[in-house]
């Protein structure tokens, strides 16, 4: 007979799994109707808000493509409870990196157009991604994740 032994995750852990998920699949959502230019995108802004997210160079676009759809990898990997979930957070952060703080604080011009609220969802998305990376780390010391 063989016994197996488990190191089951707290009800914390789903819950916090799910609102990163929920989190992310929303940014995810927020690239699709950005890189399909759908009306609701462009109902949300001003035409030369509109001018500047169009002009935003390739690389920042697909910073964000994977800032975002990392980000609900690892989540994913999260809700399964893989280690590997640690590495996809990680690769998501450098994303968001390159996207929100890089190009959207102090390349984009944002901050021009938008005024000083630019800077709130840029420091926001950072900070939930490395809390989430922290979370991640946290889970794999603690055993709940192989």
């Amino acid at each position: 007979m063989t016994t197996e032994i488990t190191n089951k995750p707290p009800i914390w852990f789903w819950i916090t799994s799910v609102i990163a998920l929920l989190w992310n699949a929303i940014g995810a959502y927020m690239y699709l109707i950005q890189a399909y230019n759908t009306e609701s995108f462009q109902a949300m802004y001003t035409s030369e808000q509109l001018e500047m997210v169009n002009n935003a160079p390739s690389w920042a676009t697909a910073a964000f493509a994977v800032a975002v759809f990392g980000g609900v990898l690892g989540s994913i990997g999260l809700l399964l409870r893989k280690k590997w979930a640690k590495s996809v957070f990680l690769l998501s952060l450098l994303g968001i990196i390159a996207h929100q703080i890089i190009y959207n604080l102090f390349m984009s011009g944002a901050i021009e157009e938008y005024g000083t609220a630019a800077i709130f969802l840029p420091v926001l998305t950072f900070i939930i991604g490395g809390i989430l990376l922290l979370f991640t780390n946290k889970s794999i010391t603690k055993g709940w994740l192989n």
